[in-house]
C-alpha cells in the first residue's frame, strides 16, 4: 500500500491544471422556480460522492481535483465496480483505489457484495470538509475522546446486557439527521411548499419537516432525535438550523449544545451544492464545514424496513445471555 500511496503522491503532485469546484450545467443557469417565486429543489437527489469527509495524505493541500485525477479515479473507480466483490461503503471504494486491494466491510458475516452499493460518483473537491482549509476536522475536545474511550470499554465488558447496549441503527431507533454516509440509501428527496420543506432520508425513511415561517425554535426543554429545525430563504439558498438535539442522539458529550445549520443551493438542473456548518462544542473544539455536491437522479427513494419486527435485537441479546452461561459452566467447572 505505501508503494501505491507514493505513485498516487507522484502522480497527483505532477498535475496542476486548474479546476472549478463542481460542473455546473451552464454559465448562464437559469434556475427553476416554485409558484411562489422560491428556487425548485424538489425531486430526488442522491450522495454518491467518492469525495472523502477529511482529505487524504495522498491529495497534500491540494482543495480540487485535476482532470488527470479524475480520469485516474475513474479508471480504478470502473475496475473495482466491475469486479462484483464486497460491497465498498462510506468512504472504503477512495482506500480500495490507493490501496489497490478491495478490503471487506465485515468479513465475519460474509459481508454484502457489491450489488448492495449504488454506483459511485467523482466531484472535484479533495475533501468534503471545505473549514478549516486543511481538510481536516478540528482537534476532538478531551472531554469527547473521554467519553469514546469510556463507551469502548463499556460495550467490551457489557456488549448486550440490554437492547440499550446497543446502538441507535442496531436498535433501529435511528441513524442520524443529517445523514450524510454515501453509496448506500444515500437518496433524498425534497418536497416544498409555500410555507414548509420537507426533506425524506432514504436511510430509516426519516422525514424532516423544516418550517419556513418566522417563529421560533421550541422550547429549550424539548429535545428531539434529530433536533429541532427552522427554515429560511437567502436570496437562492435554503438555509435550515436545527437545534435541541437529544443528549440520547449522539454519544458524544453536550449534544444538547450542538447547533447544525445546512444550506441547500442548486447549482445546475442536476447540481444541489450543499453545505453543513455544525457547532458541537462537546465533539470539537471548533466549528466545521463540510459540502457536498448532490446529483439529480430520476430513481425513486426505497422503505428501509430495518429489522422487520427487530428479530436481530432478538438474536444479539439471547447470543449473548448465551455466551453468559458457558462462560459459568466454564467457570464451575474450574
Amino acid at each position: 500500500m505505501k508503494n501505491t500511496v507514493k505513485i498516487c503522491s507522484a502522480f497527483i503532485a505532477t498535475s496542476i491544471l486548474a479546476v472549478a469546484a463542481f460542473a455546473q450545467d451552464s454559465s448562464n443557469y437559469s434556475m427553476p422556480r416554485t409558484i411562489d417565486g422560491h428556487p425548485d429543489l424538489q425531486g430526488v437527489w442522491e450522495n454518491n460522492t467518492i469525495t472523502p469527509v477529511e482529505r487524504p495524505e495522498v491529495f497534500g493541500d491540494k482543495e480540487y481535483l485535476t482532470d488527470e485525477d479524475v480520469n485516474f479515479l475513474q479508471t480504478r473507480l470502473t475496475e473495482i465496480e466491475s469486479a462484483g466483490e464486497d460491497a465498498l461503503f462510506g468512504e472504503g471504494v477512495l482506500q480500495a483505489i490507493f490501496a489497490n486491494e478491495i478490503t471487506s466491510y465485515d468479513p465475519t458475516t460474509g459481508n454484502y457484495d457489491s450489488q448492495w452499493m449504488a454506483a459511485r460518483t467523482i466531484h472535484r473537491r479533495t475533501s468534503q470538509i471545505i473549514d478549516p482549509p486543511n481538510g481536516q476536522f478540528p482537534p476532538r475536545t478531551e472531554e469527547a475522546i473521554a467519553a469514546a474511550r469510556d463507551l469502548a470499554e463499556h460495550r467490551r465488558l457489557h456488549p448486550a446486557d440490554t437492547w440499550e447496549d446497543r446502538p441507535l441503527g442496531e436498535r433501529c431507533v435511528s441513524f442520524g439527521a443529517p445523514r450524510l454516509s454515501a453509496g448506500y440509501n444515500s437518496y433524498w428527496q425534497i418536497v416544498q411548499t409555500k410555507q414548509t420543506v420537507a426533506i425524506i432520508q432514504e436511510m430509516a425513511h426519516d422525514v424532516r419537516i423544516v418550517p419556513l415561517i418566522d417563529n421560533p425554535h421550541v422550547d429549550a426543554n424539548v429535545k428531539l432525535w434529530h433536533g429541532d429545525s427552522r427554515g429560511w430563504w437567502e436570496g437562492d439558498t435554503l438555509v435550515v438550523e436545527t437545534t435541541n438535539y437529544s443528549e440520547r442522539s449522539s454519544t458524544s458529550p453536550r449534544t444538547v449544545e450542538k447547533v447544525n445549520v445546512e444550506r441547500l443551493t442548486r447549482v445546475g438542473d442536476n447540481a444541489l451544492q450543499y453545505q453543513l456548518t455544525s457547532k458541537d462544542p462537546g465533539n470539537y473544539t471548533a466549528p466545521y464545514t463540510r459540502e457536498i455536491i448532490f446529483d439529480k437522479t430520476p430513481d425513486k427513494i426505497y422503505e428501509y424496513a430495518c429489522h422487520e419486527g427487530n428479530y436481530g435485537m432478538t438474536y444479539i441479546l439471547s447470543g449473548h445471555r448465551a455466551e453468559e452461561n458457558m462462560a459459568a459452566e466454564a467457570a464451575a467447572q474450574n
